[in-house]
């Protein structure tokens, strides 16, 4: 246990700065974490790989003791990817460490406990859930993960809803103009779209490395996260899944229709097979779905839907012949914005119409048409025309890669795509 604490003292502030390299600071996030401070909630901080969960972790470590006036003493940080902690197998042995800690550092009243990669540690909801809960002693609990699993089964099952999560995104479009202290502009989006939102990329330059990169961080997700955890046997047809919808983002399209295309190309493939597979990779946030919904009716639709993915450098580094597909690069790029300002978003469907995006918040409703460009009067009225199908007065859009807005009569609002998702 020593050897364990020596390697933790390295990560924390308890007795010098352990200076970390704080990274790009995600004001938004700080923010929504500090709000939901302060109580007993288990503060669950979910997103893909890579997408910064762990800056973010130290940046609110560092705003607690600046900026809260929390003894550093108070704060307890673990990262369960460092190898340093490979030892830390299940809840006790966190357990155990945690007791170490308070015998060692002493803190006093309420300590801010950070579990980093909690998912790594088996039966880790024991110790979480028992310390967030203590009677005695008061604790506040951050966990973050890269599988939405952490908020399924047992988890789910003791919290009883006491629990508040935060989904961290790669970098928004607004935090790539800040990162590198662009004007916003048409050439910055495109720049913006054609290459990753992950923060790490930034600092890359060379094409052949960002590659190794993705192809790494896809490995490991397919590999790691999902293979390994859910005793995959063909990872290959996994792989194959994955290409096959990044293939086709923003097309609508069904599990059979999925199982059809592989048994085409003499591949084993069966509904239950296909179904998992896609649930794993949005479960570790690889992939995300877009429900098909009725304007009609008001209910979602069984069957067909839209997939997107969480970052578009997987299909611009892995798969560069997609890099000019900007027809789906927009879709999902305004796809993934709404999702990041807090949207509920389904695929909107009425009489024979397609609506791309129907975006729900509380009380608000936003229907939005994605174009890569309106280049002709066919073009201009099939977008618009959808549109004006739709009998009530909420916001309407059609955003495009245009530079010239149009004015339309029954109030539909055309706007460039790089303005639209500054201003969600």
């Amino acid at each position: 246990m020593r050897e364990l604490f020596e390697a933790l003292k390295k990560i924390n502030f308890w007795y010098d700065d352990p200076g970390f390299n704080f990274g790009f600071i995600r004001q938004e996030y700080l923010e929504k974490i500090d709000r939901a401070t302060g109580n007993k909630l288990i503060k669950v901080i979910v997103g893909q790989r890579r997408s910064g969960k762990s800056y973010i972790v130290r940046q609110f470590i560092r705003h607690l003791i600046n900026e809260k006036s929390v003894s550093p003493k108070n704060t307890f940080y673990l990262n369960k990817e460092l190898y340093d902690f490979e030892s830390i197998k299940n809840a006790s042995d966190l357990s155990g460490l945690i007791r170490f800690y308070k015998e060692e550092v002493n803190p006093q009243g309420k300590i801010y406990l950070f579990i980093d990669e909690v998912q790594n540690i088996d039966e880790w909801e024991k110790i979480i859930v028992s310390l967030a809960q203590h009677i005695t002693e008061e604790y506040e609990v951050f966990i973050t993960g890269s599988n939405s699993r952490l908020l399924s089964g047992e988890l789910a099952g003791h919290l009883s809803g006491r629990y508040v999560v935060i989904e961290v995104f790669p970098f928004s479009y607004l935090e790539f103009l800040d990162f590198f202290n662009y004007e916003n502009t048409k050439s910055h989006f495109i720049e913006y779209i054609q290459t990753s939102s992950l923060p790490e990329i930034y600092n890359i330059e060379s094409s052949d490395i960002k590659r190794h990169y993705f192809q790494s961080l896809k490995d490991t997700i397919l590999l790691k996260d999902i293979m390994y955890r859910y005793k995959i046997r063909d990872y290959v047809l996994l792989e194959d899944l994955f290409l096959f919808l990044l293939h086709n983002v923003g097309n609508l399209i069904s599990i059979p229709s999925i199982v059809k295309y592989f048994k085409s190309k003499q591949r084993k493939a069966d509904y239950s097979t296909i179904s998992s597979y896609i649930a794993y990779m949005e479960d570790a946030f690889l992939v995300r779905n877009c429900p098909k919904f009725s304007l009609k009716t008001k209910e979602l639709l069984s069957g067909e839907k839209k997939y997107y993915v969480n970052d578009l450098g997987f299909r611009n580094f892995l798969y560069p012949q997609l890099i000019n597909d900007f027809a789906s690069m927009l879709e999902n790029t305004v796809y993934l914005h709404l999702r990041m300002n807090g949207y509920e978003v389904k695929a909107g469907y009425f009489k024979n119409f397609e609506v791309d995006f129907l975006a729900l918040k509380g009380e608000l409703k936003k229907y939005i048409q994605v174009s890569y460009l309106l280049s002709s009067e066919q073009t201009i009225n099939r977008e618009f025309r959808i549109l004006e199908s739709i009998n009530d007065n909420f916001p309407k859009y059609v955003v495009s890669m245009d530079d010239i807005t149009i004015n339309h009569p029954k109030g539909i609002v055309h706007k460039n795509i790089w303005d639209f998702i500054t201003n969600l």
